[in-house]
């Protein structure tokens, strides 16, 4: 049975689009642009993520997910003349593994024994520990992206006012039209 393992992997597929959808709204120069105060860029949080996501769904239940060939601190190091392409050729390479092995697994492997770095955890407990940590990093790319774009930001969710008229469709389908039977 795949029911929750099914829910899982919504979720993530939800949080790639948004990062999906915000690396499609930014300039080239923005993905590279430090976040105010000197924070991370997107390009740094998109390596980071995808650094993640390899190192701990390779092999996710036979070896420790902190892979001795991962450099993590390297992740953080800002790359200025790496190319769009670069990036979500990693974005996607990170996203690939993650979703190549939630697609072998089955319900009753979320009570296996999964380790991250010595220690020990079941896999329910580490995917939920890794969703997390990537919807907040995906987060903060769509907050990022905002604040570049400004004006020119192009909602990702339901747009300020509108809350109303989505909720009479909620779904997106065009309403049915009943059959005219005069």
């Amino acid at each position: 049975m795949r029911h929750l393992i099914t829910s899982i992997e919504g979720e993530f597929h939800r949080y790639k689009k948004l990062g999906d959808e915000t690396i499609a709204q930014l300039r080239d120069a923005e993905l590279a642009e430090v976040s105010p105060g000197g924070g991370n860029s997107i390009a740094i949080l998109i390596a980071h993520l995808a650094g993640n996501l390899k190192s701990r769904f390779t092999d996710f239940l036979t070896s420790d997910g902190e892979k001795p060939w991962r450099h993590r601190d390297e992740e953080f190091v800002p790359h200025p003349g790496v190319s769009r392409n670069e990036l979500i050729e990693k974005w996607e390479d990170g996203w690939t593994t993650l979703f190549k092995t939630l697609n072998a697994l089955t319900d009753d492997d979320l009570f296996k024994k999964v380790i991250i770095r010595g220690e020990q955890f079941s896999a329910h407990e580490t995917l939920h520990r890794l969703m997390a940590h990537a919807s907040y990093h995906v987060g903060q790319m769509v907050y990022l992206g905002k604040m570049f774009r400004s004006s020119d930001w192009k909602c990702l969710s339901i747009p300020l006012g509108k809350s109303d008229e989505f909720n009479l469709n909620p779904k997106g389908q065009r309403p049915t039209i009943p059959d005219d039977k005069s």
